[in-house]
């Protein structure tokens, strides 16, 4: 595993914890939502690269 899929995937769980904390919260849908995707996409990065 390279370095830079390990870094993405660890920066895409980290905004999925930031995600899930965020509703617990009841913040607005748009910034949950803009944090998902970026979560998503960190995740989608990293798994490419493995």
């Amino acid at each position: 595993m390279s370095k830079s899929a390990v870094a993405l995937l660890f920066v895409g769980l980290f905004l999925a914890g930031g995600v899930i904390s965020f509703w617990k919260q009841k913040l607005p849908k748009g910034v949950i939502l803009v944090l998902a995707i970026g979560s998503v996409m960190c995740l989608a990065a990293g798994a490419m690269r493995l």
